[in-house]
């Protein structure tokens, strides 16, 4: 893929800082979400302003993807992200990669139909497509590589601890 000096360079130096000094690779994201008319919600983190909603089959107005896009949306693209940094990084020559995010649900769950449903998915898992000239071994090492180290293959697969800060006020008048 095009850039791919430019991205082992830019994760070398990003290896060699943090292999430095640990603290220079901690921080916290913060992402801010507004909830709309509709059910939607505006989400905003730095320059980045996106809208996601429910369809008029939820009673929202369908005013962007839905949550459930952005979660798939957000493992796929962390995976066919991490493959071009790792082939960048390993030098193996990646013509196209296309990363399908399939999740399993049932809505009992999640519309507390069914105690005994959760409401999360039921099963999630992917399918990666690689075009490359590069022997299988070596593709296999990226992905290989970009699966270990990907923080939303982490994420999906072992969770990490969550907890809500509830903070109330009433409105201005």
């Amino acid at each position: 893929m095009d850039g791919d000096d430019g991205i082992r360079t830019a994760l070398e130096r990003n290896v060699r800082a943090v292999s430095l000094k640990a603290g220079v690779g901690k921080g916290t994201a913060i992402t801010k979400v507004r909830l709309r008319p509709g059910l939607a919600a505006e989400v905003e983190e730095g320059p980045w302003k996106f809208v996601a909603g429910m369809t008029e089959k939820y009673g929202g107005t369908n005013a962007g993807p839905n949550p459930g896009t952005f979660g798939r949306a957000a493992l796929g693209t962390c995976l066919a992200i991490s493959y071009g940094m790792w082939a960048a990084r390993l030098g193996v020559p990646l013509d196209s990669v296309e990363v399908d995010v399939h999740a399993d649900y049932d809505v009992r769950g999640e519309l507390a139909v069914n105690q005994d449903v959760r409401p999360a998915y039921s099963s999630v898992r992917y399918v990666v497509r690689v075009e490359s000239s590069a022997p299988e071994s070596d593709v296999m090492r990226v992905l290989d590589s970009a699966d270990r180290y990907s923080s939303y293959v982490d994420l999906f697969a072992n969770g990490v601890p969550l907890a809500r800060d509830v903070q109330i006020s009433a409105p201005a008048s």
